[in-house]
């Protein structure tokens, strides 16, 4: 069995624009690097399981191949609480953005959740919808998820989870 993640194709915000759950615009640059990432995944038939955060920028991915699509809420990105929408500077010059940088793996955001409370989501999807099951399973999602499965398959540290590059259309497959 494998678990192959997706990440969604780039938003249609500013750079630099905190937008976790935000249900974001794609990009104008959808369809390249939607055709980018497909030729990525290779033979897309093989998937007998496809999942998807049911975030737009998700979920039109997923459907625009598969069209039969579960949606899980625990796919989704961080819950950014009162940070979404601002920039990253405005958040890190806020006295609960400073307290959220210094420890945002245990310190949720302000209405938000922290990402150890993400990462204990995430594993509960997995346990409930991978772990044992047979066949290969796609997931389409978000960089916050994806670093979690590497601290949850791949045995990372969340600061080596959260070092990696995980650009948008990236593909990762676990043999499980």
């Amino acid at each position: 069995m494998s678990l192959t993640l997706v990440r969604h194709t780039s938003v249609g915000l500013p750079s630099g624009i905190c937008y976790g759950q935000t249900d974001a615009p794609l990009a104008e640059t959808y369809p390249e690097e939607w055709a980018e990432a497909v030729r990525r995944l290779g033979d897309l038939g093989r998937f007998t399981k496809v999942y998807s955060s049911p975030l737009t920028r998700c979920l039109s991915f997923a459907r625009k191949y598969f069209g039969a699509v579960e949606t899980d809420a625990r796919l989704m990105e961080l819950d950014f609480g009162a940070f979404e929408g601002l920039s990253w500077q405005e958040i890190f010059e806020r006295a609960d953005g400073k307290r959220w940088f210094d420890n945002y793996l245990d310190c949720p955001t302000p209405g938000g959740e922290s990402y150890a409370q993400m990462t204990a989501r995430v594993r509960s999807f997995y346990e409930d919808k991978i772990a044992g099951k047979e066949g290969d399973i796609l997931l389409v999602t978000h960089s916050g998820v994806l670093r979690a499965f590497l601290i949850i398959l791949q045995g990372y540290t969340p600061g080596e989870a959260m070092d990696a590059e995980i650009g948008y259309g990236e593909v990762l497959t676990f043999d499980l």
